[in-house]
């Protein structure tokens, strides 16, 4: 009986050693993200600055081009969290989906129409081409969204769209003049800009509102491993104030110029962009998905069936900030 105690103790101490080493361990995720422009700062710097590392997450972020794609490795597992656009979330919602938005970095379209040479208005892209990076994603939702305020209508006005890949590439395409207008990042419409194109309108000056980048999450992840969202929401949310920071001014345009692959000149555009785009509150706000809803139902009627509210998680931003954690990272990088 004393043998059989030992024995149970021992394998208890066994089993107690192991949980402990496994809680010690970073947990491995990998973290999409669908565009390639200066506001996807906070997840780089997640990484590189070792906020991921601090808060015991071995992350990994992982360029997908397209939320469709993004959306659709979330859904398999072959990532464990998205940092993209609210489309994202309703496309997948609409078809049962368990996804969640628990934080939107990027409350306002942020985009410059840019236009080929000889279009001098936004009144001559009527009956033109106009390149976005996928057909219902949130690049396309702001194009449509800007050219709406210009008092344009796409279907009246026989503006066709034309899938053409991320900023970078639609940034040749109208070089090229393989498309007529494209609605890219301040970065690169200064690129364009420096070449004779013409900006026909700066989105991100008339406030309007479109839920774009934003920390998504699967409901059955959220349920099961809090800790580890939180935990990841931590990282990110110190690597957006990191980069909002003026005292790391010099090392996010670097990042910036490194991730994109761009001259530094051109990363100190980006830079911009970032602050710009950027709200360090981070809150999910409703505005922005209504915008979606009303797009996306164009396309399928179902999404009009959706209540926009049931596809966000307040309570971690709420748990973050009753803590104080959002007021240290303030005052830590000097913000307050």
């Amino acid at each position: 009986m004393q043998i059989l105690s030992w024995v149970c103790l021992i394998l208890l101490m066994l089993a107690v050693g192991r949980e402990a080493t496994a809680a010690a361990l970073p947990t491995k995720m990998a973290i999409g993200f669908a565009a390639m422009n200066a506001r996807v700062t906070p997840l780089w710097a997640a990484k590189e600055e070792g906020f991921f590392a601090k808060n015991g997450v071995d992350a990994e972020p992982i360029f997908i081009r397209g939320a469709p794609t993004l959306n659709a490795a979330l859904l398999s597992g072959d990532i464990q969290a998205g940092y993209t656009g609210g489309t994202a979330v309703m496309g997948a919602a609409v078809g049962g989906a368990d996804l969640k938005i628990l934080a939107i970095l990027t409350n306002e379209v942020t985009y410059d129409l840019v236009a080929r040479p000889g279009i001098k208005s936004p009144e001559d892209l009527r009956g033109k081409q106009v390149g976005v990076t996928s057909i219902g994603g949130t690049n396309w939702m702001g194009t449509i969204l800007g050219l709406e305020k210009l008092g344009l209508d796409p279907n009246r006005d026989k503006i066709n769209f034309i899938v053409a890949g991320d900023d970078s590439v639609r940034t040749q395409g109208v070089l090229a003049g393989a498309m007529d207008a494209t609605a890219v990042d301040g970065v690169y419409s200064r690129i364009l800009r420096g070449k004779g194109l013409p900006v026909l309108a700066e989105f991100s000056k008339l406030k309007i509102p479109i839920t774009s980048t934003s920390l998504i999450f699967r409901e059955a992840l959220i349920q099961t491993n809090p800790h580890i969202v939180e935990n990841v929401m931590k990282a990110v949310l110190e690597g957006m104030i990191w980069g909002l920071s003026p005292l790391n001014k010099n090392k996010v345009i670097q990042l910036i110029s490194k991730r994109l692959r761009i001259t530094t000149n051109e990363a100190q555009e980006g830079y911009k962009d970032m602050l710009l785009g950027l709200d360090s509150r981070a809150f999910p706000s409703v505005d922005g998905l209504k915008n979606i809803q009303r797009l996306m139902k164009s396309r399928n009627p179902r999404m009009a069936e959706l209540k926009v509210e049931d596809l966000i998680d307040e309570s971690f931003m709420r748990k973050l900030e009753a803590s104080g954690f959002m007021d240290g990272l303030y005052r830590k990088y000097g913000m307050k």
